[in-house]
Order: C-alpha cells, then sequence, then structure tokens
C-alpha cells in the first residue's frame, strides 16, 4: 500500500489526501516546537528550498507524544513556525504517532520501516523529528532517527528526486532561487 490511500487534516483544518503529493519525493516528520531537536526546522525549510522545484515536499506532523513538547493549537503552531523558522512546507494537524491512536499513517509507515528496533518486533516511533524518506510512487525508502540532521540527508533525498537538475523548466516571471513554493530509529 502506498502512502497516497491516506489523509490527513491540515493546520488550518481541512482534510487532504496525500495523493495530491503524487509524483513527489517526501520527506515525513513528526516534528515538535519544545524539543531539542526542533532546530531542524531550519534544516527542514532549507531542503525544501533547495529541491521543491525537483519534485520535493517535506510533510510536518505536530506530535505531542514525547515530553508533551508540543502543547500548542494548531493556530499557535503555524505562528511558531513561520515566525521563528520560517516554514513553509505543509504542516498538518497534531497527531500520535504511536499506541492505539497513532494515525494510519503512521501505522502504515511504522511497520513498513521498523527501524533499528524492528528486529525485535519493536517499531515504534522513539522521538520527536523521526524522517521517512518517501518515493515519488508513494512507498517508503527509508527512515532516519531523529538525530540525523537534514542536511546529511540530502544526498538520499536527491538520489529520488523525479527531476533532476537539468530537467528543471524554467520558472515564469521569477528571478532564479526565489520562486514561490509549492502547494532509522
Amino acid at each position: 500500500m502506498s502512502i497516497y490511500a491516506f489523509c490527513a487534516r491540515t493546520l488550518e483544518g481541512e482534510e487532504q489526501s496525500l495523493s495530491s503529493f503524487r509524483g513527489r519525493t517526501l520527506l515525513i516528520v513528526n516534528v515538535a516546537s519544545r524539543c531539542g531537536f526542533t532546530p531542524q526546522y531550519a534544516g527542514l525549510e532549507a531542503l525544501y528550498r533547495r529541491f521543491r522545484e525537483r519534485g520535493f515536499t517535506v510533510l510536518g506532523f505536530p506530535c505531542n507524544q514525547f515530553g508533551h513538547q508540543e502543547p500548542g493549537s494548531e493556530a499557535e503552531i503555524r505562528t511558531f513556525c513561520t515566525t521563528r523558522y520560517e516554514v513553509s512546507f505543509p504542516l498538518f494537524a497534531k497527531i500520535e504517532v504511536n499506541g492505539r491512536g497513532a494515525h494510519p499513517l503512521y501505522r502504515h509507515l511504522r511497520k513498513a520501516l521498523p527501524g533499528a528496533l524492528g528486529a525485535l518486533g519493536v517499531d515504534r516511533i522513539q522521538w520527536n523529528f523521526t524522517k521517512f524518506l518517501v518515493s515519488p510512487e508513494g512507498e517508503p525508502l527509508r527512515r532516519f532517527a531523529p538525530a540525523e540532521p537534514p542536511e546529511r540527508i540530502a544526498p538520499q533525498i536527491e538520489a529520488h528526486l523525479p527531476m533532476r537538475a537539468r530537467e528543471r523548466p524554467p520558472i515564469s516571471g521569477s528571478p532564479a532561487g526565489s520562486s514561490a513554493g509549492s502547494s532509522a530509529d
């Protein structure tokens, strides 16, 4: 099953099918505003800006399951992310990633890529900022631990982009590099 079978609610409260990202390489991340890894928002945004025109998107899923490090409302999360880190990649409403209340997308990701403890039958997300690289076909490819800096993931992202740099079509009406954004632990 691909991730395109799932839907999630955006921070603005709209239900969005993940099929709207079909054909794009994705990095799905459970995020939090009060975590030691929160500065990774800057690295995630840098990756998004670097590769978005080549078919890449970061999807952020706020989660309050780890040390209650995402206690804010959706509006507070949006304000924090945009004012502190200038986040422009898609952010979704808070979800759970482990346990009975885990979002179906995360159940699927955990099963597909159980992480370092998978051999022991443990597939749970260990902490905030666990990252899942997903192919343009919607298949989970690789799981990265929370401590893995986003910039170190760039080569793996680039290897799976649907469009190479030389194939990138020109963006009409905007200076180069300043176009607006597109719609294992």
